[in-house]
């Protein structure tokens, strides 16, 4: 397997220390950048993440032109404490609201292209907890600085916590190296190089996320990719290194239901790409036990698998901005 790509195409954060030549290039190209972050009760991080992004990245390098907070009907103090910090929030049911509503971090981000003006979209999760404004500026460069680039991906060391303030250098991403690697490695081996596929944070330019369809929960990252590669192939996809990302875990059960949707995304891509022939449909339910008073009790989690078209396709996006 030839290397070319990833030494075109992978590249460090500290390649793009000098911010004020971001700053420079943007002006340039005369280009805005919108940062969206999608939440859902992340009142303990959220806070952090606004002010830092705002104070280095807007006020003191004008590198961002807004912070937007798409929120899923979070239950605690998050939009609040969004609010009070300067950023825009919205609730994801209040944009659009014509459309049939759904929940889920996919429908969050599609939203966002409506709410956002930039001609560059930053996604970021809002649970890690060693944020630092790296994690934008850093994937926003190759786009500024690479024509060919239209899409860039995260990736970073995975620490994992095996207690309440303990850290195990590795082992996260457990999702992706028994799940997502496996299978590109079956269907697309090219695909692998992406170091990070399932990573929450990425960068792209608006023509190609409002080209393509969002699955509305947990295999948005998976398709993107997929569908990404499948239009314009993989020399429009880069990546950055951000070193180390700390966040969360999650436990077994949660990254099975995780695993489940994702594997569906990725055998409904084939068959949508016409790369496979199923014979039968997919079942819609991951069943999972519980062992209660000795008996074993199915714990049964469905999805509906919904997914919004490509943005471009919807009249009042088109209206808003001028794609008629």
């Amino acid at each position: 397997m030839k290397n070319d790509w990833f030494k075109k195409n992978t590249f460090h954060y500290s390649d793009f220390n000098d911010l004020g030549r971001l700053v420079d290039q943007k002006r340039k190209k005369n280009l805005k950048i919108s940062l969206c972050l999608p939440t859902l009760n992340e009142e303990k991080t959220i806070a952090k993440e606004i002010l830092i992004m705002k104070s280095e990245l807007m006020t003191r390098y004008p590198l961002l032109d807004e912070i937007v907070v798409v929120d899923s009907g979070s239950t605690d103090r998050t939009r609040e404490i969004a609010r009070a910090f300067g950023a825009d929030v919205y609730e994801a049911k209040d944009i659009l609201p014509d459309l049939e509503t759904f929940k889920g971090k996919g429908e969050n981000l599609w939203k966002a292209l409506y709410v956002t003006e930039g001609d560059i979209i930053v996604y970021l999760d809002t649970d890690i907890k060693n944020i630092h404004y790296r994690f934008a500026y850093a994937l926003i460069a190759p786009l500024l600085f690479y024509d060919n680039v239209k899409y860039v991906k995260a990736f970073y060391d995975r620490p994992i916590a095996i207690g309440k303030n303990k850290i195990r250098p590795t082992g996260g991403g457990r999702v992706t190296e028994l799940v997502i690697r496996p299978l590109f490695s079956l269907y697309f081996p090219e695909l692998t190089k992406i170091l990070q596929p399932l990573s929450g944070e990425y960068a792209g330019s608006r023509e190609v996320f409002e080209a393509i369809p969002f699955p509305i929960g947990y295999g948005v990252e998976t398709s993107m990719i997929l569908d990404i590669y499948e239009k314009w192939g993989l020399d429009v996809i880069a990546q950055v290194d951000l070193d180390k990302r700390i966040h969360r875990n999650q436990d077994t059960r949660t990254l099975g239901k995780m695993a489940f949707v994702i594997m569906m995304t990725f055998i409904n891509r084939q068959k949508k790409l016409g790369l496979v022939d199923l014979k039968n449909d997919l079942f819609r339910e991951m069943i999972q036990y519980n062992l209660v008073k000795n008996e074993y009790h199915p714990d049964i989690f469905k999805t509906e698998g919904h997914e919004r078209p490509p943005i471009i396709e919807i009249p009042e996006y088109r209206h808003k901005f001028n794609k008629n």
